[in-house]
């Protein structure tokens, strides 16, 4: 098989094409192609955590794939064409990293840089006439992720916090405005918002923390996983199931589902 990517666009030429395609890849479109494009990237990051290095070669040509199919419905239309796409980020490249491409200063550190290039980032979009701050953070984020960026693009103004202190009394009130709406019988949207509140604030403390708070919250939903796993096995060794023991007595495994080195 060839390692050249002319061989892959072709590859999705011939499947497009209109006298002797494939039926399913000529009735996409990018709204329907867009679901896959999300999982895939998210097969990615699972590959990573896993650290399946075989795994991540095949779900990164999985997501490569992904972009050659939207190319290709883009070229069809007129629009653009996957040599454009490739033009796009390398001209993206050069013009944020101008420390290593052209004479700007050296950043000091990743930190620097890193707010070298949220600086480079807020003026391309005032570039493309961007008339808030919030503009371009992308809707199709998962919410804790897009929560985490609409902060960070908050505190560039000076609108945040500043210190984690100040953010976990935030977190405490919203929590207590929870406990007053459930209380006094407030509608399910108050509640739902009151929700919304706390993991918005949430997710502003994981960001002073230095935390991501997508990957925490995977991080403990693997965890659970994991250890709930081991109660079932525990319980199933004694001829028993989930629905068969006490919630005292899940409470029980649970406890020691914590001490296990596997868990």
């Amino acid at each position: 098989m060839s390692q050249d990517i002319a061989a892959l666009l072709a590859i999705m030429r011939r499947l497009r094409a209109p006298d002797g395609g494939c039926p399913w890849d000529l009735d996409q479109t990018f709204e329907t192609i867009a679901p896959y494009t999300i999982e895939e990237a998210y097969e990615v990051f699972a590959a990573i955590e896993e650290k399946d290095w075989a795994g991540l070669k095949d779900e990164l040509g999985d997501l490569l794939f992904q972009v050659v199919f939207h190319a290709r419905m883009a070229e069809e239309r007129g629009l653009f064409a996957f040599g454009d796409v490739v033009e796009a980020i390398t001209a993206k490249m050069i013009r944020r990293h101008p420390h290593v491409f052209a004479d700007g200063a050296t950043p000091a550190d990743s930190q620097a840089q890193t707010v070298a290039w949220e600086t480079l980032k807020a003026a391309e979009r005032g570039a493309k006439g961007a008339a808030s701050v919030l503009d371009g953070v992308p809707l199709a984020l998962p919410a804790l992720t897009r929560a985490e960026k609409l902060q960070k693009r908050l505190s560039s103004v000076g609108f945040d916090w500043n210190s984690p202190k100040l953010v976990l009394a935030k977190v405490a009130e919203e929590a207590a405005e929870i406990v007053e709406a459930q209380a006094e019988g407030a509608p399910q949207a108050e509640i739902e918002g009151e929700i919304g509140d706390l993991l918005f604030v949430i997710a502003n403390l994981a960001r002073h923390l230095k935390v991501d708070p997508e990957a925490a919250l995977r991080t403990t939903n693997s965890k659970v996983v994991r250890r709930f796993k081991w109660i079932e096995a525990e319980l199933a060794a004694q001829g028993r199931g989930p629905k068969d023991a006490t919630l005292d007595e899940m409470e029980a495994l649970w406890q020691r589902a914590k001490t296990q080195s596997a868990t």
